[in-house]
């Protein structure tokens, strides 16, 4: 690898405030992505929006039929739809694609365009002399790289980033303020790791002493992100007691989700925002966990699973199988159980008025029993 020069720059007016917005023809859109164009093809489109905001320059898309009225009301350019749905009334040419959701995002990427970041080391940066840094890596002010750590091509580290010693980092990697990168980690490539995020931290492993206090398990395994994954902010991934911790190919973790030791995560799954998985759980492929679901320790979910939001898992989970509650039960067990809770008031009431009946009727057979 190649040292980089301690050169920084930086002009945010020059980048960003200057820049002009991109602007492209709809026939242009759909001939780069494969779409097809029904009614005017050479409207200017300049930004992307939602359907209540989107201006008469904007693209918008309709994912849901349940807002085709909202579309029918939209200022937009042109709509993004969806190829086979049905639509009537729009007030502007429609863009057909095989999802309008996917699209609108592949879209929007053209014309977003994030503030580049800054280039070279900047000089109150503290590297390591025996840390590599790859061509054209990029260190922020008083960030830390710590002894025998790796940064690849590329890989930018913004203000505050702290890397630990042996940590390595692959290509194209952005890091950005304020991430925590533990001893030992090992981090792939096009990795985006977002604000406050600790990754490597100790796991929550300790013994209990006769007397009742605890003993501290060393926590001396290692963490493994693998290529394509994007961290949200402050969430924190801990490092193993023995073996590894590891993030597979593609995973998503939104802000604040808890990563206990020795857990795996599968291929492209997706996990929301607060979403906790204990220790040594293994969660497959394209599973997706919906916001605030807990996972217990020891167990394994499936290939393509779903939970949704605050289910609590406290057991193995098939592949594919859609979960919800606590404990977390199939979903449509879980909407039966939901729909008979909104009757237990009445139930209740129905239930105190039967035994009240049932012993004026016992009563009543008691004294008629009764010898004269």
């Amino acid at each position: 690898m190649t040292t980089v020069l301690p050169t920084y720059d930086y002009d945010y007016e020059r980048l960003v405030m200057n820049d002009a917005r991109p602007t492209h023809a709809l026939r242009e859109i759909a001939a780069a992505f494969g779409y097809e164009v029904e009614g005017a093809a050479d409207v200017v489109i300049t930004g992307v929006a939602g359907l209540e905001d989107a201006g008469p320059t904007e693209l918008t898309f309709l994912a849901n039929p349940r807002y085709a009225a909202k579309a029918r009301a939209t200022r937009a350019a042109a709509i993004l739809v969806s190829r086979g749905a049905e639509v009537a009334g729009l007030p502007c040419p429609i863009l057909r694609a095989p999802d309008a959701y996917l699209a609108f995002a592949q879209v929007a990427q053209w014309f977003y365009r994030p503030p580049p970041p800054p280039a070279g080391i900047h000089p109150t940066a503290v590297i390591a002399p025996s840390a590599q840094l790859g061509a054209e890596a990029r260190i922020g002010p008083y960030a830390v790289v710590g002894e025998n750590v790796i940064i690849g091509d590329r890989t930018t580290l913004y203000s505050h980033v702290v890397v630990y010693a042996g940590a390595r980092i692959g290509a194209d990697c952005v890091l950005h303020a304020q991430a925590v990168i533990r001893e030992g980690v090992e981090i792939g490539q096009r990795v985006v790791i977002h604000s406050h995020v600790t990754i490597g931290c100790d796991g929550f492993g300790y013994a209990k002493r006769p007397d009742g206090s605890w003993e501290k398990i060393p926590q001396a395994g290692r963490v493994v992100i693998e290529d394509d994954v994007e961290i949200g902010a402050g969430t924190q991934i801990d490092r193993a007691s023995v073996g590894e911790t590891r993030i597979r190919r593609g995973a998503k973790l939104d802000n604040l989700v808890q990563i206990g030791h020795a857990v795996e995560v599968g291929q492209d799954t997706l996990l929301c925002a607060q979403v906790g998985v204990a220790g040594s759980a293994v969660i497959g492929s394209r599973v997706i966990l919906a916001g605030q679901v807990g996972v217990a320790g020891h167990l394994t979910i499936g290939d393509g699973a779903t939970a949704l939001a605050q289910s609590g898992i406290p057991n193995d989970v098939p592949p594919a199988q859609q979960v919800a509650g606590y404990p977390a039960v199939e979903r449509r067990q879980w909407l039966r159980v939901s729909a008979a809770q909104a009757k237990l008031p009445a139930l209740l009431k129905l239930v105190q008025a039967l035994e009240t009946r049932l012993a004026a009727l016992e009563a009543e057979r008691a004294a008629e029993r009764k010898p004269e």
